[in-house]
């Protein structure tokens, strides 16, 4: 496999630029928390001769390939099998307090969706898993079969942000009671022919189906709601975070993150803002920043991505 030619680390240039005044110390520590196949790690660790990266992942896939690329770094390189979560225990693990860097790559991995055996692709007919971690976890194919028609309603309309989700789950209810749906194409199948055909014009009907499975079955947005307050919490004074999203839910909660720690937390009315309600972040980006047209056109996962940073101006007391 070649994972220069799968793996095209998205706005790469940007994340070295954010992250770089505070990566360029002696004995600087980053967490890459969405690892995947390390081309973010890679290029941090070219960059900066003293940095140590710890990388965590929830799939085991991922993290095998990313040790045997990046062994050339040595001990410069750790591996963390978790989900980002568990960041605050990972940095720990290895020996450190605090970090001088995070960075969040969110959403579905190259990898995941190019191996058509995992199920994450609408267009590949492959068993309908969607586990980024596959030794544990509900699979797509179990969340189809289990959840009642008003559940599934529920997650396509919630996570899939889908117009239709009652006609979907009616469908797959429907379908599901003739024969158990087990493939991703079966899945596609019954989608499209509930799909009115002017609709189906707009663009490929399973879209936001798969999505709203993929967050439903690993739980991705309770995880990130849990993960940005701690990941925050491990930055040092004079560190920062960058976050690339994909999609307007991540964003939303990123966005929400990074507003609450670089507000002031002085009552309304107070007449002067005292040193302990000063903010702890400082926003580096204004709003959410786009992959220039030219990356988009080269890579098109970069298409939807929306960058947000912060960096920690002081530690409460």
């Amino acid at each position: 496999m070649d994972i220069e030619r799968i793996h095209t680390p998205v706005m790469l240039e940007r994340t070295l630029e954010l992250l770089a005044p505070a990566l360029e110390g002696d004995a600087a520590v980053m967490v890459d928390a969405t690892l995947g196949m390390g081309g973010h790690t890679a290029a941090f660790l070219e960059r900066f001769p003293k940095l140590t990266v710890i990388g965590l992942d929830r799939d085991t896939d991922a993290l095998g390939i990313a040790r045997e690329r990046l062994a050339k770094f040595g001990d410069r390189a750790r591996f963390v099998h978790t989900v980002y979560d568990g960041i605050v225990e990972a940095v720990r693990g290895e020996g450190f307090r605090e970090v001088q860097g995070v960075l969040f790559d969110l959403g579905v991995s190259s990898l995941q969706l190019d191996r058509a055996e995992r199920g994450f692709a609408y267009s590949k007919d492959a068993p309908l898993d969607m586990r980024m971690d596959v030794t544990s976890g509900r699979t797509a194919a179990e969340v189809i079969a289990e959840e009642s028609e008003d559940e599934l309603r529920r997650i396509f309309l919630d996570y899939g942000e889908e117009k239709l989700a009652a006609r979907y789950a009616r469908a797959i209810v429907r379908a599901r009671a003739d024969a158990p749906i087990t493939r991703s194409g079966e899945l596609v199948a019954i989608i499209q022919a509930a799909t009115p055909v002017a609709i189906q014009r707009q663009g490929h009907p399973a879209k936001r189906v798969f999505q709203a499975l993929r967050i439903e079955v690993n739980e991705e947005l309770s995880v990130l709601e849990r993960a940005m307050p701690a990941a925050l919490d491990t930055i040092a004074v004079g560190g920062r975070i960058v976050v690339l999203a994909y999609q307007s839910l991540e964003d939303r909660i990123v966005k929400r993150s990074l507003a609450a720690a670089s507000s002031s937390s002085a009552p309304a009315g107070l007449p002067m803002e005292l040193p302990e309600h000063r903010p702890e972040f400082k926003l580096l980006v204004r709003g959410a920043e786009l992959a220039s047209e030219d990356e988009q056109a080269e890579n098109p996962r970069a298409k939807p991505v929306r960058l947000r940073a912060a960096e920690r101006v002081r530690r409460a007391s």
